[in-house]
């Protein structure tokens, strides 16, 4: 996920500013999740931008508490309720996502809304090259990533309790608004002439095919997937909280950005010989999603590359605005800080690439 991917895994004594009463959070838990029982021992998981992510460990289980973050919050932001819908109606469909115990919206319990989800053990990788693994094994790993996001793409949201999670058809126009609006609004985080531009280019370029619809993660990168200790497997899907129903074309383009991103801005293959890797190169890549869909193309491809730079600089705008506010969750924030103009000019390229 950075230059030091290390800095991202596992956990850490709860940070300052993210601490709370643990005695309610361990009654909640006894009349809520089944089969409860302390005493409970809570860390706090280092990665992460957006909402606090603990460890619960109890003498028989651990679980994985998510909450919004304490401090003053931009409206509509740390939705934390819909995380937890949508993973609940992708574990009826059958996907693989952790078990959600339950929804907490009291904030007298610990101060914020949170919910309680299963802990999944597994792998994940920080470094998009997969160093860990034999050069054999890591196309397997890409074509169950690949995969994966197909599965989602073809869950039928209506059927599992997700027609209502977002609005259908114009995805491109919707997003950009937001994400503009976003960024213009939070002064704190000052603004820049690649993102100005962007927010007037990206409208008068929306493709044709903006009513597609799906459920959508909206941050489908390698390291928000757990995968199977030892086999090339998806066991489970993390940090839902940008999934909406959208378009799917936008959601696959933001994951295969990995192919253009830097390593030391999120986990990306900028750089890399992907070659030598065993990693299937952007078009192998792009060309089998395109083949488990039924489609010969996805002749949006570059415009969709370059709302997903915009829309990932305008969340690490965001991320700065928190920051300044001293309300960003982890201690990686500043090193998002630091990427962010370096990433706004990269949004401009592929603007640029996709017809600028």
């Amino acid at each position: 996920m950075s230059a030091q991917p290390g800095a991202n895994i596992g956990t850490t004594p709860v940070r300052a500013g993210f601490t709370f009463d643990e005695a309610p959070l361990s009654r909640w838990m006894a009349a809520n999740v089944p089969g409860f029982a302390g005493p409970m021992t809570v860390e706090q998981f280092k990665g992460g931008q957006s909402n606090p992510t603990y460890k619960l460990i109890t003498p028989s289980r651990s679980y994985v508490l998510r909450r919004k973050p304490p401090g003053q919050l931009l409206k509509g932001a740390h939705a934390v309720e819909r995380e937890a819908k949508v993973l609940t109606g992708l574990g009826k469909a059958g996907f693989p996502v952790a078990h959600i115990h339950g929804l907490c919206t009291d904030d007298s319990v610990i101060g914020t809304w949170f919910y309680i989800m299963d802990m999944v053990d597994g792998r994940i990788f920080w470094d998009a090259t997969i160093p860990e693994v034999d050069e054999g094994e890591r196309a397997a790993l890409f074509d169950a990533m690949n995969a994966t996001m197909v599965e989602l793409h073809m869950v039928d949201y209506e059927a599992v309790g997700l027609g209502d999670y977002g609005r259908t058809g114009n995805y491109f126009e919707r997003q950009i608004a937001r994400w503009s609006k976003q960024y213009l609004d939070d002064s704190d985080a000052g603004r820049d002439p690649n993102m100005d531009r962007l927010i007037e280019w990206l409208p008068a370029h929306i493709p044709a095919d903006d009513d597609h619809t799906s459920i959508i993660h909206g941050d489908f990168r390698i390291d928000n997937i757990i995968f199977h200790p030892t086999e090339p497997r998806v066991l489970a899907v993390l940090d839902w909280e940008l999934s909406t129903l959208g378009h799917p074309g936008a959601d696959f383009a933001y994951n295969a950005m990995m192919y253009r991103m830097p390593p030391h801005i999120v986990a990306g293959l900028g750089g890399a010989n992907i070659e030598a890797l065993g990693i299937p190169s952007e078009q192998e890549y792009v060309a089998r999603y395109c083949d488990r869909i039924g489609q010969d193309a996805l002749p949006g491809y570059e415009f969709y590359l370059a709302f997903n730079f915009f829309r990932l600089a305008a969340i690490f705008h965001g991320i700065k605005g928190r920051e300044i506010r001293g309300t960003a969750s982890s201690a990686q924030a500043q090193e998002r800080v630091k990427v962010l103009p370096e990433l706004m000019e990269l949004a401009w390229a592929q603007a640029v690439r996709a017809g600028a």
